[in-house]
């Protein structure tokens, strides 16, 4: 297996990048976050990368960050998901996103991807749902930061309640996670009290 590329950036299509290592030219396909972040032509780069083996092809898929691509080798562990529908899933958001998304069940946004359907998106969800807090980096920060050892799950009344207030108000249910999340509830908050921080955090 091939588990990262490094080289010179030779060049950039609308989907992959190719980079030269030792004089030979790699494509690697990658996201739509990832071309806005490369480096300058002929400038150094590190893709972490995952080798997809077909009867026709082989393909390389990359990321700059090594939880990227744990990410995506949770997500190809879906049925009905492969490496494209993988790397369209992560195109259309970041793995912070997809984290709440799934965390929250929010159907909605997960079918933003392109080629994803509600069946495929309810699918990702009941199988990542108890996954996904290990492989985010950024979604266990949140949880051992946590002073009074809130779940990232909206599994209180309180967040619950507030959650879909914020959801009456027109935000989606994984912005209203987020939103929840980023609070350190205490034991004398409201509902009310919740909904009025987590509008700061959105506004």
């Amino acid at each position: 297996m091939i588990a990262s590329v490094k080289g010179k950036l030779e060049g950039v299509t609308a989907d992959s990048v190719i980079i030269d290592v030792n004089g030979m030219g790699v494509e690697v396909i990658v996201p739509n976050n990832v071309i806005g972040r490369l480096p300058k032509q002929d400038e150094a780069i590190k893709l972490h990368t995952y080798l997809h083996i077909r009867e026709d092809a082989m393909q390389l898929f990359g990321f700059l960050e090594k939880e990227d691509l744990d990410f995506f080798k949770l997500l190809i562990t879906v049925n009905g998901i492969g490496p494209k529908a993988a790397i369209a899933i992560l195109s259309s958001m970041s793995t912070d996103v997809l984290t709440f998304a799934i965390l929250s069940e929010d159907i909605k946004t997960i079918e933003k991807a392109q080629g994803i359907g509600a069946k495929t998106a309810k699918k990702l969800v009941l199988e990542l749902k108890d996954k996904v807090g290990v492989i985010n980096a950024k979604a266990v920060e949140l949880r051992s930061d946590s002073s009074s050892d809130i779940s990232l799950t909206i599994g209180s009344a309180i967040k619950e309640e507030a959650s879909q207030v914020l959801e009456a108000l027109g935000y989606s249910r994984t912005e209203a996670m987020k939103a929840i999340t980023a609070i350190e509830i205490t034991e004398e908050m409201t509902s009310e009290d919740l909904v009025k921080s987590a509008l700061k955090n959105l506004m």
